[in-house]
């Protein structure tokens, strides 16, 4: 992973998120950190009169970049002198233009942070971090507001055990953990076996074949509140990192439209890495 796309709307999640990223990126041997800030045209309307207020756009990418900068400059001290930092300021939506903006770049990781703290942020989500990870491609590290950065050693990747072949984004599982050398758990949650089907175990014994030769441990959850399951297991086994594979069927359909994901985003302290099937 040479570069690593941070987005960021500068706010005290956004910095959080930021440092992370820059230790992170040293136990990466990550080259160049991208600051990347999205910016749209704020539309006001006054009631008493009815007229759409546009502000020039040249101003809006103006006071961008100046933000930008400044944030770099706040920032950089806590970066290492071996990474390279650049920003990027862009007219688009942060929810829906990032993995254009990889592309570009040739980022292979995004690492922000997600806003949290009261009910209403919390219902609202007043971060754009999970509709990026929903809608994007490359994979996402989602760093919650209190988490500060550990050394990746343990890494927890949740699975269904359901079509395990056809959905398990190998390659991008097995980088990060060529990258940091870290141990691999397995959890998977379920209430007295009420996912269990007799394909059960074979989607298990497929999922060791493909990851063959990282040795994970399986740990079997007997819980239905998966966040609490998920948090439970993650500060008994010491996670650094927990891996979710935000699937079209089975278990996590509609994963992203559920409390479950959000409130495991807003509660956890251990960052989360979304990897797509």
């Amino acid at each position: 992973m040479k570069k690593i796309l941070v987005p960021t709307d500068f706010s005290a999640a956004a910095k959080n998120a930021a440092l992370y990223a820059f230790k992170l990126a040293e136990q990466l041997h990550t080259e160049e950190i991208i600051l990347y800030h999205a910016y749209e045209a704020p539309v006001n309307i006054d009631p008493m009169v009815p007229t759409v207020v546009m502000p020039d756009i040249d101003t809006l990418k103006e006071s961008s970049e100046k933000a930008l900068e400044h944030f770099k400059s706040v920032i950089c001290p806590f970066c290492a002198s071996t990474i390279k930092i650049n920003t990027l300021a862009r007219y688009d939506h942060l929810g829906s233009g990032l993995d254009e903006i990889c592309k570009e770049t040739g980022a292979g990781l995004i690492v922000m942070g997600v806003t949290g703290g009261n009910l209403l942020e919390e219902k609202i989500i007043g971060s754009n971090a999970l509709s990026v990870a929903k809608n994007g491609t490359v994979p996402v590290i989602i760093v919650p507001p209190k988490a500060i950065f550990t050394k990746i050693e343990e890494v927890m990747l949740v699975c269904d055990f359901n079509k395990v072949v056809e959905t398990t984004p190998v390659q991008p599982i097995k980088q990060i953990l060529d990258a940091t050398s870290a141990k691999l758990f397995v959890l998977h949650v379920d209430k007295e076996n009420r996912n269990w089907s007799p394909n059960t175990p074979f989607e298990s014994l497929m999922l060791d074949t493909l990851l063959d030769g990282y040795h994970p441990q399986y740990h079997f959850e007997n819980n239905n509140n998966f966040v609490e399951a998920v948090n439970i297991v993650a500060q008994e086994r010491m996670i650094d990192l927990i891996i979710i594979i935000p699937k079209k069927h089975g278990l996590f359909e509609g994963l992203f439209h559920a409390s479950a994901t959000k409130k495991l985003a807003y509660h956890s302290h251990v960052p989360i890495m979304v990897i797509h099937e």
